[in-house]
C-alpha cells in the first residue's frame, strides 16, 4: 500500500496529490484508484468508466485491447 492512500483513509480526506499515478477525479473514493479498489473490490466496466471520466465504449476497448494482448503473450509462451 502506497503511504499516501494510508494518509487519505486516516486523516478521512480526498488526495491532492494530481501527479500521482493513482489519483483519479472522484471524490467519493478519496480520489485514489487503490482505495477505490479497496473499497469496491471487483467492479463493472461502467463503475470503472464513471470513475476514470470516459465512455463505457472507451473502457471496453481498452479491455478487449488488453485481452488480446494477453492472449499473445500466453501463445507465445506456449510456443517456447
Amino acid at each position: 500500500m502506497r503511504m499516501c492512500m494510508i494518509e487519505c483513509i486516516n486523516e478521512e480526506k480526498n488526495c491532492k496529490n494530481k501527479e500521482c499515478r493513482q489519483w483519479i477525479d472522484y471524490e467519493d473514493d478519496h480520489n485514489c484508484t487503490l482505495i477505490a479498489v479497496e473499497k469496491h473490490g471487483n467492479m463493472t466496466l461502467r463503475e470503472i468508466s464513471d470513475r476514470l471520466g470516459v465512455s463505457f465504449v472507451r473502457i471496453k476497448q481498452i479491455e478487449d485491447k488488453l485481452v488480446q494482448k494477453l492472449s499473445k503473450k500466453a501463445l507465445m509462451k506456449t510456443i517456447r
